[in-house]
């Protein structure tokens, strides 16, 4: 059991070290456009380019991996996370670090299909949610504590040195999951497979995932602008409202893993009817700086806890092998994150920033109304006998 803890946590800081990598050159924005003689905004693209890598090549490279046993696998794309990190440190212009992200997120893409299914088997099929929840909990302290401390050491010791810790911290992974992570060939282990494969419930899912997502970021993208514009804060304040979502998030996400084990669709439904709620509630009483607090919290805790969910249904429709599964859901949530940024750009520009929260709020609608056409019972009866 300890070695099993051991490898989960190994692969928990796996995911945080992930989203701290993607996250950093948003915090390093201006000492990296003028060490590296660019534009903020191209210093930007860099971001945009590792979202767009993630999304294009998450399955093609979860199904020619699919044979490699998962040990060697996690190990291989830790040590591939360490060396284009590394490799960012020597850049000196656009093109270089340009392709060292490009590199790091082909890792990335690989590592999140595969992460879940490999985390899933440490435990009996009974603690899935709770283990996908720890696994994915590393994801939100990455923006909660990963993307400031990396923007705080760049601050003082130049943008190189954020991307050294993280590339340092990496090796520290690599050599716990190439210790504890047990060595399975592919194909085996109960979590290779859905437990209760559903294709039609499965695709839903993936339209479901792609509309939540695009509903949580259209209004947190301008998240900022919405307090400051609209709830009258001032712009100093904005950290400490991020902050708290931040917490919310932890916090959500390591509270809804029993429930997720107790019944997976039923966790979705809940998860994205108080997202859509509260961004809802946001729109009509977001100029009451208490409610908007509030409401800005809760909005994270359920998107947080709406992607554990994910995770835990993964592994029960499935129509295939679950890492395959694992990856589309994973290009559905970039697809997400891309058209939300897209819409709520669109309707700053044309209605103002408290319309993000509306379009956020009827994205989620959409996919409420989608989710709870789905009997929450029936995959759990059937996972009940699947795993007696």
């Amino acid at each position: 059991m300890k070695r099993a803890v051991g490898a989960l946590i190994g692969l928990a800081g796996g995911t945080f070290l992930y989203g701290t990598a993607e996250g950093l050159p948003v915090g390093l924005l201006l000492p990296m456009a003028a060490d590296l003689d660019i534009s903020p905004s191209r210093v930007g693209m860099l971001v945009t380019v590792y979202g767009a890598v993630v999304m294009i090549a998450s399955v093609p490279l979860t199904v020619l991996a699919r044979r490699i046993p998962r040990r060697r696998l996690l190990s291989g794309l830790l040590a591939g996370f360490v060396v284009s990190n590394a490799a960012t440190v020597f850049a000196t212009s656009f093109a270089q670090a340009a392709a060292a992200r490009v590199a790091t997120g082909l890792t990335h893409a690989l590592f999140w299909a595969v992460v879940v299914p490999a985390a899933a088997e440490l435990f009996r099929p009974g603690l899935r949610g709770r283990v996908v929840a720890v696994v994915f909990a590393g994801g939100n302290v990455a923006l909660l504590a990963g993307v400031p401390a990396g923007t705080w050491l760049g601050e003082k010791a130049g943008w190189q040195a954020s991307f050294l810790a993280v590339a340092g911290l990496g090796a520290v992974v690599l050599v716990v999951v190439a210790t504890l992570l047990p060595s399975t060939r592919p194909g085996e282990g109960h979590a290779t497979y859905g437990a209760t494969p559903d294709a039609r419930r499965f695709w839903l899912l993936v339209v479901i995932a792609i509309l939540t997502t695009a509903g949580a970021i259209a209004a947190y993208t301008y998240v900022a602008l919405f307090v400051t514009e609209v709830t009258g804060f001032a712009a100093a304040s904005v950290g400490a409202i991020l902050l708290a979502r931040g917490i919310a998030s932890v916090l959500a996400m390591l509270a809804i893993g029993a429930f997720v084990d107790r019944n997976p669709w039923l966790a979705l439904i809940s998860t994205v009817m108080l997202q859509t709620v509260t961004l809802l509630v946001l729109s009509m009483f977001g100029r009451q700086p208490v409610v908007a607090v509030g409401m800005i919290a809760l909005s994270g805790m359920a998107f947080a806890a709406f992607t554990a969910a994910l995770g835990g249904l993964v592994l029960q429709v499935a129509p295939g092998r679950s890492d395959v599964a694992a990856a589309t859901l994973s290009a559905a949530v970039n697809v997400g994150i891309a058209l939300g940024a897209v819409a709520g750009g669109l309707a700053v520009s044309g209605f103002g920033v408290a319309s993000t929260v509306v379009i956020g709020a009827a994205l989620g609608g959409i996919a409420l109304l989608l989710a709870c056409g789905q009997p929450a019972g029936r995959g759990r009866e059937q996972l009940a006998l699947r795993t007696r």
